[in-house]
C-alpha cells in the first residue's frame, strides 16, 4: 500500500507536503495566513529579489483574500532596491496586519521589505543587513572596451565625507584636487546617478518604516537614526545584524516563542533542500568527466502558500574552458572509390552528385569529431557558467487546502 501511495500522480511529493504542512502549522499558531518569499543565495546559481516577483506574490495575495493576517516568510541576500516598496504596499493593499519572519537571512533589500512590516519576527539565527546600494553601470572611454562594474553609491559619499570631515579640507579651492580625482575615475552622469540613488534609498526606507498606523509608527527621532545607521553607520556592506543589534537600532523586533521558532526552522531547511543551498556549484566537478559541457535544472526561489507554489526554475550550464591553439585546424582527406566492378562513367549523373554529396558530408563529420577529440585532450584552464531560460512558474503538484487546520483563517 505504501509504495502504491508513493506511485500516485495525483499525490504531492513528500517535500511539498511537508511545506505545506509546516505553513499551514504556522499559520495556526500565529492565526495568520502566510506567504514565502525565499530566493538562492546558492554559490553559482544565485537569485535576486526582483521586479517578476511581484505577479506570482499577487495571485498569492488574491488567493488569500483581503481583511487577512499576512506572514512573510522571507529568506534572501538582497536585489533591486526599488522592489520592496512596491511588495510591501501591495501587501498592506490586501491585508490589515503585516509581518515577517525571518528565520535566516534577510538582508539587504530584503531588510526594506523587513522595515516596512508591522513586526519583524526573527528567530535566533536571524540577520538583517545594511541597507547600502550597488551601483551597476558600463564604463568605457575614448574608444576603450565598454566594461560592466560595480560600485557601492556609499564607498563614493564615504570618499567625499573623508575629504571634507577627516582631511579637514574645508576650503572650496583645497576640494578642487580630490574632487577632480574623483571626476577622473567616473564619468559626471554617473557620480550624478550615485547622488540620485544615495537620496533615493533613504527616502525609501523613511517611507517604509512609516507606512503603518500612527500609533505603529517610530517617531521621528527613531526613524531617523534606524536609516542613517541601515544606510551609512555600518560601513560594511557585509555586516550581520542579529535580532540584539536590531533592537538596539530602534527596529521592531520580536521573538518567536519556541514553537514558532521551531517551525521557522523547519520550514527555513526545506527551502535550504529544494534550492540545494548547502551544495555549491564547484566548477572542477560541474561538468562530468569525459564531457566539456553540462546543464542542469536547477530551482533558484519559491513563493509558496497554502493555495498555491509557484518556483523559480532555470537551467545551470556550464562548459570547460581548454588550451587550443589559436589555429587549431584539420585537413582531412577522404579517398573513397566505387567497387571496381562499377564504372562511374556509366552511373547517372544524379547518382554521381549524391556520391559526391556523402563524400563531402562524411568528411566535414569526421573532421568535426577529430577536431571536438583533439580539444579534449588539451588542458582545462577555465571555466565558465551561466544561467538561462529562468522564469516563474506556478507548480501543478502542490497539496491543496480542502479544510482549513485548527486556529487558521
Amino acid at each position: 500500500m505504501p509504495e502504491a501511495i508513493q506511485n500516485n500522480p495525483n499525490q504531492p511529493p513528500a517535500d511539498a507536503q511537508k511545506r505545506c504542512d509546516i505553513i499551514s502549522a504556522i499559520e495556526s499558531e500565529r492565526s495568520t495566513k502566510v506567504i514565502t518569499y525565499v530566493l538562492s543565495d546558492r554559490r553559482g546559481s544565485q537569485a535576486q529579489i526582483a521586479e517578476d516577483a511581484v505577479r506570482p506574490m499577487y495571485d498569492h495575495l488574491r488567493s488569500l483574500g483581503d481583511g487577512k493576517k499576512i506572514d512573510l516568510f522571507l529568506y534572501s541576500v538582497g536585489g533591486h532596491t526599488e522592489v520592496p516598496w512596491r511588495i510591501v504596499t501591495m501587501i498592506r493593499e490586501c491585508a490589515d496586519e503585516f509581518s515577517v519572519l525571518i528565520p535566516y537571512k534577510a538582508l539587504s533589500a530584503a531588510t526594506l521589505i523587513a522595515l516596512g512590516a508591522d513586526e519583524i519576527f526573527m528567530g535566533r539565527k536571524g540577520e538583517l543587513g545594511p541597507v547600502d546600494p550597488q551601483l551597476s553601470f558600463q564604463r568605457g572611454r575614448d574608444g576603450e572596451t565598454v566594461v560592466q562594474e560595480q560600485i557601492a553609491v556609499e564607498d563614493i559619499m564615504s570618499y567625499v565625507r573623508f575629504v571634507r570631515e577627516k582631511s579637514g579640507l574645508s576650503d572650496q579651492s583645497a576640494l578642487v584636487g580630490p574632487v577632480t580625482a574623483l571626476t577622473n575615475k567616473l564619468d559626471p552622469w554617473i557620480l550624478g546617478q550615485i547622488n540620485r540613488v544615495h537620496s533615493h534609498i533613504r527616502s525609501v526606507a523613511r517611507k517604509l518604516l512609516t507606512a503603518r498606523s500612527k500609533q505603529q509608527s517610530p517617531d521621528e527621532q527613531r526613524v531617523q537614526v534606524i536609516v542613517e545607521t541601515l544606510t551609512e553607520k555600518i560601513y560594511q556592506h557585509g555586516h550581520a545584524i542579529g535580532r540584539k543589534e536590531a533592537e538596539e537600532i530602534g527596529l521592531k523586533i520580536t521573538r518567536p516563542s519556541e514553537s514558532l521558532e521551531k517551525l521557522m526552522w523547519e520550514l527555513y531547511e526545506e527551502y535550504e533542500n529544494l534550492c540545494k543551498l548547502r551544495e555549491p556549484v564547484e566548477p572542477r566537478t560541474f561538468v562530468p568527466a569525459g564531457q566539456d559541457d553540462h546543464s542542469e535544472k536547477v530551482i533558484m526561489g519559491a513563493i509558496e502558500s497554502s493555495e498555491m507554489s509557484h518556483h523559480f526554475s532555470a537551467d545551470l550550464r556550464g562548459r570547460n574552458k581548454r588550451q587550443v591553439p589559436p589555429q587549431l585546424s584539420l585537413n582531412l582527406n577522404l579517398n573513397l572509390q566505387l567497387p571496381p566492378n562499377i564504372n562511374p562513367a556509366q552511373l547517372p549523373s544524379g547518382a554521381q552528385q549524391l556520391f559526391q554529396q556523402m563524400v563531402q558530408q562524411l568528411q566535414q563529420q569526421l573532421t568535426s569529431m577529430i577536431q571536438d577529440e583533439v580539444r579534449k585532450q588539451m588542458p582545462i584552464v577555465g571555466f565558465e557558467g551561466w544561467v538561462q531560460s529562468g522564469a516563474w512558474r506556478r507548480m501543478r503538484d502542490w497539496p491543496t487546502q480542502k479544510v482549513p487546520a485548527a486556529g487558521s483563517i
